[in-house]
Order: structure tokens, then sequence, then C-alpha cells
């Protein structure tokens, strides 16, 4: 009577899924998923999953670190090149809220972590994730490592970080793309080069400003 009873369940907003992007190399989602990838100690893989074909592949390391990220990113660009964009979370190694320095704001430069200063230079755009259904194809991957990936590391006696980087190079990511990838929408590969004469160990690495004193010294770190 009092109208409380409801003959049908309340359903839940509908999440309209994104369409992939059509080229490859147009967009590579990035995240860590942190598990017990061997015994009790945790570590995180570094998955890059492409948007448009869900090709794959990653590192593993101890933590979800800008060493790992940067790390991660060199291997897909050496192996098919730089991406147009990276879509990631929010998480301080790809992207920063701190107010601008005095060098940014006079420059009019937008802060970036070391990770999104490694991008800058490469003419990659970093798309932040505000979901984790946002990145979805990325999210999925993680389900398919955890359950898989434990198992494959399992019958390979592996317990080590470099043999399960060695494992997901070698083996588990050729199979992986094998089995799932999808052919692009379009042909054309958005993948870029690297430039002549750019080292990429000198893009992924830590920057710092300083400046030279009257007596020909530079002050770091005290």
């Amino acid at each position: 009577q009092e109208g409380r009873w409801q003959r049908q369940r309340q359903r839940g907003r509908h999440r309209e899924r994104r369409e992939r992007r059509r080229h490859f190399g147009e967009l590579v989602q990035i995240d860590g998923s942190h598990h017990r990838w061997w015994g009790d100690e945790k570590n995180c893989l570094i998955n890059l999953v492409d948007d448009a074909t869900s090709q794959r592949l990653g590192v593993m390391a101890q933590e979800e670190s800008t060493r790992a990220a940067m790390q991660a990113l060199w291997e897909w660009i050496k192996k098919y090149g730089i991406p147009r964009a990276l879509y990631a979370d929010r998480k301080n190694v790809f992207l920063t809220d701190r107010p601008p320095t005095v060098e940014e704001s006079l420059a009019g430069q937008t802060p970036l972590t070391a990770f999104g200063l490694a991008c800058h230079k490469l003419g990659i755009a970093i798309i932040p994730s505000y979901s984790p259904q946002g990145k979805g194809r990325v999210e999925r991957a993680h389900g398919t490592d955890q359950d898989r990936l434990v198992k494959e590391f399992q019958l390979a006696g592996i317990g080590r970080l470099a043999e399960a980087n060695r494992f997901l190079k070698q083996k588990y990511y050729q199979q992986i793309n094998r089995k799932f990838s999808v052919p692009p929408g379009e042909s054309v590969d958005y993948h870029r080069p690297v430039p002549e004469g750019l080292k990429l160990e000198e893009v992924f690495c830590w920057e710092e400003t300083r400046t030279v004193q009257k007596d020909w010294t530079v002050r770091f770190e005290n």
C-alpha cells in the first residue's frame, strides 16, 4: 500500500562500450597489476595494451614505479615504435597535480612527472582515465594474467624477476598476441620511428636543473 514493493529489480545505469581506435599505435593503455605471481611476495606487472588490436607487451617489476613504467614503454618503442598516445590512470607515476614551479610558470609549461617529461620529448600524449572501466582492455588483461600467468610461472619453475621478464618476452606475450590480438580497423600504423640521433637512454631518465656557481661548482643534494 505504501508503494515499497517493486515487481522488477532496479538496474544500474548502462555503460556503453567505447569503440576501439582504428589504428595500431593510435592509443596504448598502460597500467600496473599487483599480484603474488609466485610465492608470497607481491610484484607488479606493467601492462601495455594497444586499443585497436589488443596487441600486448609488459615488464615485471617490484612495484609500479617510474623506472618500471619507463622500462615498459622503452620495450614497446623498441618493438613497435613511438605510439601517438597513452591512456593511463592518474597515479603520480604518470600525472601530477603539484603546482608549477616558477620556471614552469614563466615558460607556460604544464607540470610533468619524470615519465611525463619523457613522453613529452617523444611527442606522446598522456590521456587520463577517470575510472577503471575507461581502460577496460588493460583491466581485462590483468584478469587473464592473474589466472593464466601464475600457472605458467609455476609450470616453468619461475621465481625471480629476471627469469619472469625473460619468459614474458620470449614466450608468454607471443602466445597471448597470437591468440587474442585482432586486426586494426585501418591498415595504417600510427607508430613513429625513433628520430635519427635521438638516444632513448637520454629520454628515459631523471632530469634536475641546477645553476653553475661562481667557483664553477654545481650543488646537488648537498
